[in-house]
Order: C-alpha cells, then sequence, then structure tokens
C-alpha cells in the first residue's frame, strides 16, 4: 500500500534559529499511521536539521536539489554523497523553480534522478504545466511529456524510491490552487501514464502528491480524492501549526 507524505519545502527561508525551532516542534507532531512527513530543507541546514527530527516517528528531511555528477570541479553545487554523508537519503528534483530559474531540462532531470537512484536515494520527482498550457488543453500532453522524458528509461525496480508531486505551476505561491477535481484528474492521468509504462503494480503502489498552495482549509478535500496521496507544501509547511494541520487532515480526510 502506499504511504500518504506530508512534504513540506523550505525554499530559500528561514534563519538557522528559525529553521531549528520549526523542526523541533514538528519532531513532536503525532504523525497519522502510514503517513511520511518530510521537510525539504536548504542545504546549509540539512545536518542539523537532521540531527533533531533524527528520532521522531516519520520525519525525515529531503535536499532541495542535488548535481547530476557524483563529485568534480562544480563550484556551488551539492552531490549525491555529501547529502549521503550526513544521512540525508530523499532530494527533491524538477521543481519548477528550478525549471524555470536554472533552465533545467527534461534531459538534465533524467541524469540528476539516475544518480540519486543510483546513490540509493528517494525521489521526489516535480512536475507540472504554466497557465498557458493549461488552457489550449496541453496539459495532459505537456506533464505526461516530462515524466516520460525524465523517468520512463528507468528500470522497474526503480520505481520503489519514486515519489512524483503534481505542481500546476499556476497554483504556486499565487494563493489560486487547482479544485480537488482537477488535481484528482491530473493524478488519475499520472496514475495512469506510470501503469501503462511499467504496469498497474507499480502505478498502484507509486505516490503522487499535489503540490499548489496546499493550504490547511483546502488539504482534507484534497486528500480525501482517491489518486491524490499527499500535498508538497511550500509556505504553509514554514508554520509549524498550519503543517500540523496538513499533517492531520490525512486522518480527517480518510473517514
Amino acid at each position: 500500500m502506499r504511504k500518504n507524505i506530508a512534504a513540506g519545502n523550505w525554499k530559500m527561508n528561514l534563519s538557522y534559529s528559525d529553521a531549528k525551532a520549526l523542526a523541533t516542534d514538528l519532531s513532536k507532531v503525532d504523525v497519522p499511521a502510514g503517513t511520511d512527513v518530510i521537510l525539504g530543507v536548504p542545504h546549509p541546514y540539512l545536518a542539523q536539521i537532521n540531527e533533531i527530527v533524527g528520532t521522531a516517528n516519520s520525519v525525515s528531511v529531503a535536499a532541495q536539489n542535488c548535481h547530476e555528477k557524483e563529485k568534480g570541479a562544480y563550484t556551488g553545487e551539492v552531490s549525491t554523497g555529501m547529502l549521503d554523508s550526513i544521512g540525508v537519503k530523499t532530494v527533491i528534483l524538477g521543481h519548477s523553480e528550478r525549471r524555470e530559474y536554472q533552465k533545467e531540462s527534461d534531459a538534465l532531470l533524467s541524469e540528476k534522478v539516475k544518480v540519486a537512484l543510483a546513490a540509493g536515494f528517494r525521489v521526489i520527482f516535480c512536475c507540472g504545466e504554466t497557465l498557458t498550457t493549461r488552457e489550449a488543453a496541453a496539459h495532459f500532453d505537456y506533464v505526461g511529456g516530462q515524466i516520460k522524458n525524465s523517468l520512463f528509461d528507468l528500470k522497474n525496480e526503480d520505481w520503489k524510491n519514486i515519489v512524483i508531486a503534481y505542481e500546476p505551476i499556476w497554483a504556486i505561491g499565487t494563493g489560486v490552487t487547482a479544485s480537488p477535481e482537477q488535481a484528482q484528474e491530473m493524478h488519475a492521468h499520472i496514475r495512469k501514464l506510470i501503469s501503462d509504462g511499467f504496469g498497474t503494480e507499480i502505478a498502484e503502489a507509486t505516490s503522487i502528491l499535489y503540490g499548489g498552495s496546499v493550504k490547511p482549509a483546502n488539504a482534507k478535500e484534497l486528500f480525501a480524492k482517491k489518486d491524490i496521496d499527499g500535498g508538497l507544501v511550500g509556505g504553509a509547511s514554514l508554520k509549524a501549526a498550519d503543517f500540523e494541520q496538513i499533517i492531520k487532515s490525512f486522518q480527517l480526510a480518510r473517514k
């Protein structure tokens, strides 16, 4: 049975003291059974935050990115080996902000995914469309292309370490959220895509998260949908009380 996942992407936010306080509060949350809580922490804080949540039940940290090479003369970059050495074994790849600002292509992300999987990492792979793409009714093909181009040359066994995060770009940081029905429609499309490529068993075991302005007010309704297994949460993950409500929304949504 696939996991419910509440992943918080802290992005480039929080001072070190604020990050420690937030992680300490979240490490005390009573996480519902069958749920993983993942904190996407800025690189300078990863080791320390990992120590804070290390003994917490079902709470772990993720890097927000990694390089496609294992080591080398790549100033300012972070390798999977470095992350592994401090006990970090999850990485977020392909976030829309990195695709836009760092011009990360599907081909580059394919390389990053393979490097991360080879190092034994769990990968949260992000995909999603712009408003222009959705308005042109090309969103299914666009998102499908992102997934096929970066993930469809993987082996079946690799999928046990893949989590998909669907993030409609038009609903990130805008306060606008895709309706639960719109989100479910895309999640079902993604699951069918995986099923067609790798079989029903793998598709049904793959967690697919929604990543577009998840908040305490809408989490329950989103998580109640059949193919939505949690959220990749931005702003609401920076406030312990809000993120705790989102984490506990799984209990309410599944009743």
